[in-house]
């Protein structure tokens, strides 16, 4: 099967050709922000993003015929993880979402270059997948209810290749899936719903490379009442100039990790305590799936860190075996997916632009 698969970030957009799970051909770019700045809203880069993709594929001679294009996943309304066709509510919704975000493109210019060549359209697990069970929904204040906002596409890909490598399906699974990256987001996965996770956008679970993670309540609330701050920037420093970027002005963690391996400090006792936020958060999740876990699944960037996972593995291993699989694998992830729908191994769902939730708190009542 050949797989056309588009990625458009903030700054970048990257497109890909699979063979089956094989990367045969790869590019993409950043973009100059003088360009990018000339659109008032993302939704005007639509044709700025398709032209540069159909550019890179017809300057290096790619013969446009494909079996599917599957888009990286937008901000929709919450729904169940798998794949999606891209049909007319779906591109709706995309357009008129309420967050702007580069991924809205994603799916949206996979449907026109479908069209145009004769092919389905896809996309699969964005980041707005919310399959949690009831009463992980509830918090300690009426209306502050937790949302799940996490990495779902590279978290699901993952436990599904882990689980076809065991010669077993994901849907026969428990596992606890650990995505480390700038953001880092812990899942319990029970039967193939991800039943808990922490809202790694919105401020919960570990510290990370840019977030701070949870906070003590009574601080944060001094904190942003004492005048010093505006929203904006408690905001910022909640997601983006947080965690170690705030405690070492940086979040490179090659450079990071490879000063902790030396023991400067205060970067090696500020690794080891990020990496304990993740083993706590592991520990919620093993709760969650009530004890019951048929692995721990790390991924992400950070999962190539030699040090990072030598000091989590001991942490959490005498829980369920540690399986390491590093690497966002974006790409990969989507591929898999829409090979996946192809050979019918995965369902081609198909999005209605309802509320998914009330029928999956009925599936976990029932389960």
């Amino acid at each position: 099967m050949r797989i056309l698969v588009i990625n458009p970030g903030s700054t970048s957009t990257k497109v890909a050709i699979f063979d089956d799970e094989r990367q045969v051909w790869a590019s993409g770019a950043h973009h100059p922000v003088a360009e990018l700045a000339r659109f008032e809203r993302i939704t005007d880069q639509y044709a700025y993003r398709r032209d540069f993709i159909l550019g890179r594929l017809r300057g290096s001679g790619i013969d446009e015929r494909f079996d599917a294009v599957i888009g990286r996943g937008g901000l929709l309304k919450p729904l169940r993880g798998g794949v999606y066709a891209v049909n007319e509510r779906m591109k709706r919704d995309l357009r008129e979402a309420k967050m702007e975000h580069a991924c809205n493109l994603g799916a949206l210019i996979a449907a026109e270059l479908a069209a145009g060549w004769g092919c389905p359209a896809m996309t699969a697990d964005p980041v707005v997948v919310d399959e949690m069970m009831p009463v992980a929904r509830i918090s300690g204040l009426p209306g502050m209810e937790r949302k799940s906002v996490f990495h779902a596409l590279n978290q699901k890909a993952v436990a599904r290749r882990y689980a076809a490598s065991t010669g077993r399906k994901y849907e026969e699974l428990n596992l606890i899936v650990a995505h480390l990256g700038g953001g880092i987001s812990v899942g319990a996965h029970r039967r193939g719903l991800v039943v808990d996770v922490n809202n790694a956008l919105g401020g919960e679970g570990p510290f990370t490379p840019e977030r701070a993670g949870t906070m003590p309540a009574m601080q944060l609330a001094e904190m942003c009442f004492s005048g010093r701050y505006t929203l904006p920037q408690v905001k910022r420093m909640l997601c983006g100039k947080g965690g170690l970027a705030a405690w070492l002005g940086e979040t490179d963690m090659i450079t990071i990790s490879a000063e902790a391996e030396e023991g400067k400090q205060p970067h090696a006792t500020l690794i080891e305590a990020m990496m304990y936020g993740v083993a706590k958060q592991i520990g919620a999740m093993y709760v969650a799936l009530a004890g019951r876990a048929d692995a721990i699944i790390v991924t992400g960037g950070i999962a190539h860190s030699n040090l990072c996972v030598g000091l989590l593995r001991p942490m959490v291993d005498y829980l369920a075996p540690v399986v390491v699989m590093p690497g966002e694998n974006e790409m990969l992830s989507l591929a898999y997916n829409a090979l996946g729908a192809l050979r019918g191994e995965l369902p081609l769902m198909e999005y209605t632009g309802e509320d998914c939730r009330e029928g999956l708190i009925q599936a976990c009542r029932q389960d």
